[in-house]
This record gives structure tokens, sequence and C-alpha cells, in this order.
């Protein structure tokens, strides 16, 4: 089984999302890499964390904001639950939530799942081009979302609909350029782009990050 053994984002300035990153505690999620390659808008990703009470929602992206990050949807109440969604200095998307209403002690910062959401313009195809690179799905809803088995890993893959990804982070849909992003690949053997131009490399590779 094939699964994400990291997740690089690129960045234009490393020293001031590595201050970043280590402030708001998001660090420990991703690695940092160095690049000047153009990209403009919607980038076609989000990354999400999956917390236990709003507490953890509020803790979240009240420490990610005070680090720099831009608040693009205020933590919030809906039908399905609490969530937020933030923009960190390089540009990346994060959305916090969680599915409970009300908190039940203080809060933690416990991360319950990160998940990495990728942008598809057609969903079915995507999701046939990674079962045929080794990947398992886990949950599937047509051709709105998919979401594959992580196994041991600590990051799980979806793909969703490009505009409706961006819908859920509060942004325009459209973009161009880099995604600012490299996957390092668990079992995914030579490196390889999916049809939405999301790069893959080996995850020894991706460990050279910073």
């Amino acid at each position: 089984m094939n699964a994400i053994a990291s997740v690089t984002l690129e960045v234009a300035d490393l020293p001031a999302a590595d201050r970043f990153y280590t402030a708001s505690g998001l660090g420990a999620h991703v690695r940092l890499r160095a690049s000047d390659a153009p990209a403009t808008g919607f980038r076609g990703f989000t990354l999400s964390l999956t917390v236990s009470q709003p507490a953890d929602v509020r803790l979240l992206v009240d420490a990610a904001l005070a680090a720099g990050a831009t608040e693009l949807k205020p933590v919030a109440k809906s039908f399905w639950g609490v969530g937020g969604v933030f923009r960190a200095p390089d540009g990346t998307l994060w959305k916090v939530a969680t599915s409970a209403k009300k908190d039940t002690g203080p809060a933690t910062g416990r991360i319950d799942r990160f998940v990495l959401l990728l942008g598809a313009a057609d969903v079915a195809e995507s999701r046939k081009f990674y079962v045929e690179h080794g990947f398992t799905v886990g949950k599937s809803f047509g051709r709105k979302y998919v979401e594959f088995t992580a196994g041991d890993s600590p990051i799980k893959l979806a793909l969703y609909g490009r505009r409706a990804l961006a819908k859920d982070a509060g942004v325009p849909v459209d973009g161009e350029g880099s995604h600012r992003i490299v996957l390092g690949g668990e079992g995914t053997g030579a490196p390889f782009t999916d049809p939405d131009g999301f790069a893959w490399e080996a995850a020894a590779v991706a460990s050279t990050a910073h």
C-alpha cells in the first residue's frame, strides 16, 4: 500500500516560514524547502487538521494568527461542528475543525487527523490514477470526494473537486503556477506527477528538506 510519508512546502522566504511554523506549532506536520517558483491565487490544495473539541480549534487557530497567519474564515459553529480557516504567510491554506459542538475539557492541542486535500479537475480520473499507483480507497463519494487509507502514516490523502475545495477554504478558485508543495511517497517508487500537477518524490529525498 502506498501512502504519504511527508509534506514539503516550497516557500519564498525560508527563514520567515521557519519562524512562523515554529511559533504556530504547525512545524511538526510539514517540511520546508526554499523555492522561487511563481505561483498566484489558489494553489489547489489545503491542509486540514481535525481535533476533538472547539477549544482545540480556537487554540490552534489563535496560535497561527498570533504568529502571522491571515484569517480567511473565523472560527464558527455550523451544522457539522466548529471550524476555521487561515492562510499561512507562505500562502498555504489550513483548516482546523471538529465535529463536536461543545467542549468536554481544557484544550490539549492534540491533532486527531491530518488530511491533505488535493483539488482535482476530475475526481474520478485522479482517483483512478492513484489507485493505479498503489493507493487504496478508504472512502468514496462518487465524483465529489475520495479519501485513501493511510496505513501507519500520520497523513491522509484525499481528493476533492477543485472548485468545491476553494469554496470550502473561502478563496477564489482561480490560480496558476506552482502548487508550491511536494509530497514524499511511502512505497511509491519512482517520482511522478498526478493529473493535476502535484509532484511526488521518494520519501528519502523528501526527508532532506529543511
